[in-house]
């Protein structure tokens, strides 16, 4: 189990809300009758002249008619839709949803974090030993059927330490003592910090295999240096769990993933 410390567990994608800085006089502050919007035009403009107010640029010169134009018909833009989930090809005893995960996040951090060079066998191995990847019971978005929950870490169980409750229970259920949660197993207090959303539904659940994965892979990226040198893995994947077995026993998975991904094989001439 990941001994390691997001956001909200499920932070939502807001819309864009837009504003135009400067001067407000109030006699610009108009309704659109024909709909239920209230546009506030902020604009930089002289005194309000005198006699009635008119929506003519005549009436009070200077005045960006214009932008009080674009402002009231300003549409925002739909939110982007979900990623299209497309399962891999199994990899040796990873169900395809799970390589997919995994490859997802490698994409996702090549981009982020060039210098990373996370590669996704070393995900596929922490997810091996964390829950064998979701026990292939994730969903067709890939989650857990059954939310994937460790021990109470509240001193009851010989080995476990003891780790106060850091989320009032919001993330793993319990309000007295925390708990790793999800196919990754992150303790409430790092998924706060790292949580990501993987599958761009809006929402980051640690229940998620595309969001665990790119969890984990930011959480390893932000022990620095380049992460396709075995020497950093071994460093990054011990600042996830500080067990040299859990290490050797990571390692080990990621190994038979990469060889198994990528099949050594040689020319032969006649």
């Amino acid at each position: 189990m990941a001994r390691h410390r997001k956001r909200s567990p499920r932070a939502v994608r807001r819309t864009s809300v837009i504003a135009v800085t400067g001067l407000i006089p109030t006699w610009l502050s108009m309704t659109d009758t024909g709909s239920d919007a209230i546009v506030t035009a902020v604009l930089s403009a002289p005194a309000r002249p005198a006699g009635p107010i008119s929506d003519s640029p005549a009436a009070a010169p200077g005045i960006a008619w214009e932008t009080l134009r674009e402002a009231r018909e300003f549409t925002p833009p739909p939110p982007d839709p979900p990623k299209t989930v497309v399962v891999a090809a199994p990899v040796a005893d990873i169900p395809g949803i799970a390589v997919a995960a995994y490859r997802d996040a490698e994409d996702a951090l090549a981009a982020d974090r060039p210098g990373c060079h996370l590669p996704w066998t070393l995900l596929a191995g922490i997810g091996r030993i964390e829950s064998d990847h979701a026990f292939g019971t994730a969903d067709a978005d890939g989650t857990a059927r059954t939310p994937i929950y460790g021990p109470v870490l509240d001193g009851g169980l010989p080995g476990n330490e003891i780790v106060a409750d850091s989320d009032d229970g919001a993330i793993d259920g319990v309000p007295d003592s925390d708990r790793a949660v999800g196919p990754m197993q992150f303790l409430p207090e790092t998924w706060t910090r790292y949580g990501a959303d993987g599958n761009g539904d809006g929402i980051a659940d640690p229940q998620n295999l595309f969001d665990a994965a790119l969890t984990a892979g930011r959480y390893l990226c932000a022990a620095g240096g380049d992460l396709g040198d075995p020497e950093r893995q071994t460093g990054a994947v011990l600042r996830y769990n500080n067990s040299a077995a859990y290490v050797a026993d990571v390692m080990s998975w990621e190994r038979r993933y990469r060889n198994t991904d990528t099949p050594e094989t040689s020319d032969q001439q006649s």
